[in-house]
């Protein structure tokens, strides 16, 4: 029998236990070091005190999409400030390009397209790396967004309560739809399935509904009493939940029926054969929200023009996490890897 130890892992994020592990073995609190939010199963990023404020920290690589990859790093990296109640400020960037490939257009491009999403939303680039590697295959942009939050206003993932109503913005799988008609549109047009009009649309999903969630976190902090805030992102709707539920220590009941999926999404995944609740879904804010005050949020989101649904609600631990379809509960899903790994 093989070594458990040697044994390949699967793409995507490592194993929640695994990692779970790790951080306890070499990320232990540090006494002293003005780290109030550490690193931990579902924090969306750590928060350091910073002379009389919080400075909220975060990285994420992009690795599933090389067009508008800028773009991309931006609001993935923002996405996980502003769920922590945090304004995002500065960004770094480390930009790998794959040798015998990178052209000086290319990495301009690269820049262009980061130098304007920062603009977009008022964060300043300030740092950096870049290299020409034979390591990449294509271009990888990691990300390090720095923000800050009065400590009044800090919201993690971890402050969820058994009977708060859970709150989804928009629709699951926002960006796992963008990034499946970027790497596959002409093999969907040639199917005679799919339009150029319809991919490109799909295209599109990165710019609306967006896959930034920067104004309904800020929305929701100020016009709720807002428990805890997470960016589900690699894995999927699902996955969000289950890390949701872990950081909090609680359990979790959603309806499907109220969750959103764009026709467009649904239609993907069909051809495919994914989980639209198992792919990736960076563009979705998941808000536990006192419930007397989820019905308010849903019509500020409304007023402003969000989509916004209450999906289920927090629970007991002993609960589990539980999806009803048609009625009927069942353990929400999991998913080891991202379901966009199947086909990419």
């Amino acid at each position: 029998m093989k070594d458990k130890q040697a044994q390949p892992l699967r793409a995507g994020k490592l194993p929640a236990r695994l990692l779970e592990k790790f951080l306890r073995k070499y990320a232990p609190p540090s006494p002293g070091s003005g780290v109030v939010v550490g690193p931990s199963i579902g924090i969306d990023a750590a928060v350091i005190d910073f002379h009389g404020r919080y400075l909220v920290a975060k990285t994420d690589p992009i690795t599933f999409v090389s067009d508008d990859i800028g773009l991309y790093s931006i609001h993935v990296n923002a996405n996980d400030i502003a769920v922590m109640g945090g304004v995002p400020r500065w960004f770094l960037a480390t930009v790998l390009l794959p040798e015998g490939e990178a052209t000086r257009a290319g990495a301009e491009a690269v820049f262009r397209q980061i130098s304007r999403a920062c603009s977009s939303i008022g964060v300043t680039l300030c740092g950096g790396h870049t290299e020409i590697t034979p390591a990449v295959s294509a271009p990888v942009v990691v990300g390090q967004m720095l923000g800050e939050v009065a400590k009044r206003r800090l919201v993690t993932a971890a402050g969820a309560r058994p009977g708060d109503a859970l709150i989804l913005t928009k629709g699951a799988a926002v960006e796992a739809t963008s990034i499946i008609a970027r790497t596959f549109g002409r093999r969907l047009v040639r199917t005679g399935k799919f339009s150029e009009r319809f991919v490109s649309r799909c295209r599109g999903f990165v710019r609306s509904p967006g896959i930034s969630v920067l104004r309904e976190a800020r929305l929701a902090t100020t016009n709720a009493r807002v428990h805890a805030m997470h960016d589900p992102t690699e894995g999927g709707l699902a996955t969000g939940l289950y890390e949701l539920a872990i950081a909090s220590n609680c359990g979790i009941i959603v309806y499907r029926e109220t969750i959103k999926v764009y026709r467009e999404t649904e239609r993907l995944c069909e051809h495919f054969g994914l989980d639209p609740l198992g792919v990736i879904a960076s563009g979705s804010l998941l808000a536990a929200v006192d419930p007397r005050d989820s019905g308010k949020l849903l019509k500020t989101f409304e007023k402003e023009g969000i989509e916004g649904a209450a999906i289920g609600r927090v629970v007991e631990k002993e609960e589990g996490v539980r999806i009803v379809s048609d009625g009927k509960p069942a353990d929400l899903p999991t998913f080891h890897a991202d379901e966009l790994t199947r086909i990419l």
